[in-house]
């Protein structure tokens, strides 16, 4: 799936499982630390050379700051490929996002916050499968110059998050590049087999539910560049640079939501792919605006500039559980949201007809948006 904080307006190296091909200065030792001073990358082709039995400077550079991420299937980022066993009796889960400076992320964004939300996204995905994080792969493309604290911080940043959510990375590549910073990332999960959740199975009569609130990435990307009036405790800033992967909930989801994805290109547009996989055929959706789950700030937001309720619900970047049950089942679907610690809410109901999805407002009838949600291309 797309991940896209739209930070724009809208509009070789060796080895396979080192991380490999930025080539450095040799450090001293100790190594910076994030905030303590850097070392520029050189341009390609400078630093490389191969004799003595000092690691050369891209290995030195990848031995400091992502060897300590790695995991025992890793093999301390030292072979040319990972060994994994996954787990016996478990289906693997597959996905990978990729993040490009002044697209997906702001110039002036944290390092830390990067490398984290690098990570959250792709484990959006996992949760939107229902899915148990195991582990992931990284490919970064930083430009030459960069200064090595900025590499620190983001490594840190992954470190936390690998703490946090329970995986280790196991390999990658990490290259310099003459574009814009450029990272991606590859992460591995499971399910019980025939267990996840998928985009296929929404039939009309079923409800539309979302988890959390929506419209908080969009609007803390329209803080971040003084678009939104007051956001003075930092709460959407926040939910913009550092999503929520929902993943106790989609886990918890497994064999009551009927399809379920991850809110990042927009709530209407997103409602639209379930709408187009509904079963046996497709279907249309609408949403009551009003019983969308709004949070304080965003509300603030919208009292101030009731205009952003279009932006709140087809801006993306919520990263949140949007999925179909049966009416039958909302006692189940509140239960289960409740036990793992999430809010839940019903939204709208899937109907017969075009996969069209209608958002309609306090008098009844459909908001006029001009977009659904955000697209690449």
């Amino acid at each position: 799936m797309r991940r896209n904080s739209r930070a724009a307006p809208r509009r070789g190296a060796a080895g396979g499982n080192r991380l490999v091909g930025v080539e450095t200065p040799s450090p001293p030792n100790p190594p910076p630390q994030a905030g303590e001073g850097s070392l520029p990358l050189p341009r390609a082709g400078e630093g490389q050379g191969g004799g003595g039995s000092a690691l050369p400077p891209e290995f030195a550079l990848i031995a400091r700051h992502f060897r300590p991420l790695a995991g025992p299937g890793g093999l301390d980022l030292g072979d040319d490929a990972a060994l994994l066993d996954p787990p016996p009796g478990r289906t693997l889960v597959l996905a990978a996002d990729a993040m490009i400076a002044g697209v997906h992320f702001l110039p002036d964004d944290p390092p830390e916050t990067i490398g984290r939300k690098l990570l959250r996204v792709n484990l959006s995905d996992l949760a939107a499968m229902g899915a148990v994080p195991l582990g992931y792969l990284m490919t970064t493309a930083f430009p030459p110059g960069l200064d090595e604290a900025w590499i620190a911080a983001f490594a840190a940043g992954l470190a936390a998050d690998q703490q946090e959510f329970g995986l280790t990375v196991l390999g990658g590549d990490t290259v310099s590049t003459p574009g814009p910073m450029a990272l991606s990332l590859t992460i591995l999960g499971h399910v019980a087999p025939g267990g996840a959740l998928r985009r296929a199975g929404a039939r009309p009569g079923d409800e539309v539910w979302v988890s959390g609130t929506v419209g908080d990435g969009a609007l803390g990307l329209r803080a971040l560049r003084g678009g939104v009036a007051d956001d003075a405790a930092g709460h959407l800033a926040s939910r913009y640079r550092l999503p929520q992967p929902r993943l106790a909930l989609g886990q918890a989801l497994a064999g009551l939501a009927r399809a379920a994805m991850d809110v990042s290109d927009g709530l209407v547009q997103d409602l639209g792919h379930l709408c187009r996989a509904a079963a046996p055929g497709p279907c249309g959706a609408f949403i009551e605006a009003a019983a969308v789950p709004l949070s304080p700030a965003a509300r603030a937001a919208l009292a101030a500039e009731p205009a952003l309720l279009a932006t709140a619900l087809t801006g993306g970047d919520d990263y949140e559980l949007l999925f179909a049950a049966a009416p039958e089942d909302a006692g189940s679907v509140q239960a289960r949201a409740e036990a793992v610690g999430m809010a839940v809410t019903r939204i709208g109901r899937f109907v017969p007809g075009e996969p069209v999805v209608r958002a309609i407002g306090g008098d009844g009838e459909p908001l006029a948006l001009h977009t659904g949600g955000w697209s690449h291309f």
